[in-house]
């Protein structure tokens, strides 16, 4: 579904915190939540989503093709560089931090010290490919329910 606002759209909106809808979202751990605010990250085009990763979580190392700010609204977003999990390699980044990710940069994120939320602005579409295929929760079998 998308969302506006976008290019050429003239209308004022707003979204309130009760208002954003938390899904979870193949590319991510099963208890990691995406929520999509502005636009369709699938699509060309600007979008803005958030990211909430509850504590302990690690996204083992990743990149995306688009570049990407970073926003972070809540609890401490620690990331790292590189092609393999290094936790000795992580920084850690307060609320209201701003961490710019250039595109097809190989990193990854770690809870360590309880959940995060992160506002991710870009422009689509959204990628995300893991450096080793057993790290991609897209690759896990799932139960039948």
């Amino acid at each position: 579904m998308i969302q506006g606002h976008q290019p050429g759209q003239a209308a004022f909106r707003s979204i309130l915190p009760e208002d954003i809808q938390w899904k979870p979202f193949s590319a991510f751990p099963a208890s990691a939540r995406l929520a999509v605010l502005v636009g369709e990250p699938t699509q060309e085009g600007p979008y803005l989503i958030r990211v909430k990763v509850p504590s302990g979580v690690k996204l083992m190392p990743h990149k995306h093709p688009e570049d990407r700010i970073y926003t972070v609204i809540s609890g401490v977003f620690y990331i790292g560089l590189g092609d393999r999990f290094e936790p000795e390699n992580i920084k850690a980044y307060p609320p209201g931090s701003v961490v710019i990710l250039p595109g097809n940069t190989w990193h990854f994120h770690w809870a360590k010290s309880g959940e995060y939320v992160t506002q991710v602005t870009a422009i689509g579409p959204l990628g995300l490919e893991y450096k080793e295929a057993h790290d991609d929760p897209r690759n896990t079998v799932k139960p039948n329910s």
